[in-house]
Parts: C-alpha cells; structure tokens; sequence
C-alpha cells in the first residue's frame, strides 16, 4: 500500500499563486508517474499534469504555462506550482501515483480561485 499526504490548497484571487504537495510513503518502491487530478462541481475529474520517473512531464491544455509539475523522487513528493491562477481553476485536486499494478490516490485537497 502507498500513503498520500497532500498540502497545500485553499483560497486566492484570481492571478494568484498557490502550491500543492503530497508525500507518498510505504509501498513507495517502482512507483512510475505522480500527477495531480481535480474534480470541478458537477464535472469529471480530470487530469492537470503528471511526471513520470525519468522527469518527462505532461500537462492538460488549459493549465500549460501556468502550472509546473516537480518531483523528489529523494522525498518521494511531488508538487505542483500553479501560476496566474483562474476561477475556472477551482477544483478538488488530487494527487495520484501510479506503480506497475496500482494505483494510488489521495483524500483530495480544495482550491478556490476568487474573481
């Protein structure tokens, strides 16, 4: 089993900046991708950006350029720095990290983004 820890979140204008984190302990061996989801009222999640491993990163069209995705694979955390921040942004984010044959996800973390 993995462990999330999320942190980070809450409430800020709009053009704002916040940072999120989550530290995964346990099972933390050949684990492969860490990403951030986030669930909008009435909408499904959706991916926002994901790292894998090696570094290489992927990022949903609406966040690229305002957000960066980042790993310790020292601390087994990653994070996500979001940038110029929109009300459309507001969301439940979630962390997620994904090994060979699970996948783990953490208890979720709210923004809020005031226009």
């Amino acid at each position: 089993q993995v462990q999330l820890v999320e942190s980070g979140g809450g409430l800020v204008q709009a053009g704002g900046s916040l940072s999120l984190s989550c530290a995964a302990s346990g099972s933390i061996f050949s684990i492969n991708v860490m990403g951030w989801y986030r669930q909008a009222p009435g909408k499904q999640r959706e991916l926002v950006a994901a790292i894998n491993s090696a570094g290489s990163t992927n990022y949903a069209n609406s966040v690229r350029g305002r957000f960066t995705i980042s790993r310790d694979n020292a601390k087994n955390t990653v994070y996500l720095q979001m940038n110029s921040l929109k009300a459309e942004d507001t969301a439940v984010y979630y962390c997620n990290v994904v090994r060979p044959s699970s996948e783990y996800w953490g208890q979720g973390t709210q923004v809020t983004v005031s226009s």
